[in-house]
């Protein structure tokens, strides 16, 4: 392919960065902002393809997994949140303890990886959580119970009045195997008070993540971007993850979120297009060089795009999630679950060979 050729990135100006890829150097603040920079995103995919390729062969992964948003109620009141009712206010919802295991009860598979998430309720205590795990840990001894943001776990220790490591000991003893990575937006202290001021700082954020890494709980990772960012925020925010991992080495997957305006208060200059969208996550691939796993989203990306993003250095599909809330509240068109069946077969149709895994991208 001619952009593959050495002089192709010679002409883009990535001559040098080009190098460093092929050994295995870490790429710099400058070395990012100059791939945003490129005119020529293909050649920025090209990059990113060759460190998918030499970490993951073809492969693209996938689980069965079943998505739970337990409520909206929610007191941060974030101004790109589709999804936050407050309380009393009508949608709002709450799930019974019975409500959220029926939904457990009717997921289509049995779900290797439960996803759990919600809104940061002002009444619901710890032993609504420990309770729901406990429970489901019964049904599903074998599942992985990969729920709560960092946001949530500080939102309790503050209900609580107790410190976030004693909220993450409690979980875990209730069956929590990983945090799932939401809540991360964009570190950029500017951008975060316009858009989340109530919300967890970056550095709480990071502070959390590595507790639980300390307490052998896996996370994932993940930044929200094409709203008021500027992409000089995205490379900070990945290096900041990067910095994260080297201290903590238990961020198993970044997850590249881009935002849908649908139903939010925030006035974006300039809409995100597609292609913006596959040069970020090939970034994300190329700057994270210590995070093993980069996810295409499927649910806020869509199942199209997604396919392209496996072409542009994720080797993620996520999984079925059979039922999401948050990301359709802001506008998502995608479906609300996808098969075993189906997920295999848009992986083969881009090329890639489907590896079933588990939460811990263990291969089934």
């Amino acid at each position: 392919m001619q952009i593959l050729k050495s002089d192709f990135f010679d002409n883009m100006g990535l001559g040098d960065i080009r190098t460093k890829v092929a050994n295995r150097e870490r790429l710099t603040f400058d070395d990012g902002m100059r791939l945003f920079n490129c005119p020529e995103p293909l050649a920025v995919g090209a990059l990113a393809q060759q460190v998918r390729a030499r970490l993951h062969g073809d492969k693209a992964f996938y689980v069965v997994n079943r998505h739970i948003n337990y409520t909206n109620i929610c007191v941060n009141g974030c101004a790109f949140c589709a999804y936050q009712r407050e309380e009393g206010q009508p949608g709002g919802f709450v799930l019974s303890l019975d409500e959220a295991l029926a939904r457990i009860d009717a997921s289509p598979l049995p779900p290797r990886e439960i996803h759990i998430v919600g809104g940061c309720h002002p009444r619901l205590g710890l032993d609504y959580f420990e309770a729901l795990l406990q429970a489901i840990r019964q049904r599903l001894p074998e599942a992985v119970l990969k729920c709560f943001t960092a946001v949530e776990i500080a939102h309790f220790a503050r209900l609580e009045n107790i410190a976030t490591r004693e909220v993450l000991e409690r979980l875990q003893a209730a069956g929590l195997g990983m945090l799932p990575g939401g809540g991360a937006e964009i570190f950029a202290p500017a951008v975060r008070e316009r858009i989340c001021p109530r919300k967890s700082t970056a550095d709480q954020w990071l502070a959390i993540h590595e507790e639980a890494h300390a307490l052998g709980i896996k996370t994932n990772c993940t930044m929200l971007f094409g709203h008021i960012e500027a992409r000089a925020d995205r490379i900070d925010h990945l290096i900041r993850l990067r910095e994260s991992q080297d201290r903590s080495h238990g961020y198993t997957c970044f997850i590249p979120l881009p935002f849908l305006t649908e139903n939010s208060t925030l006035t974006i200059d300039k809409p995100l297009t597609g292609l913006e969208e596959l040069r970020t996550i090939a970034i994300s691939r190329l700057m994270l060089d210590n995070i093993p796993h980069i996810k295409a989203y499927w649910v806020m990306l869509g199942v199209k795009q997604a396919q392209a993003a496996l072409k542009f250095g994720a080797d993620d599909f996520d999984g079925t999630v059979v039922e999401e809330k948050i990301g359709h509240e802001a506008g998502a068109t995608s479906e609300q679950g996808l098969t075993r069946a189906g997920l295999e077969a848009m992986i083969r149709g881009c090329g890639c060979t489907p590896i079933e895994r588990d939460a811990y991208f263990n291969e089934v």
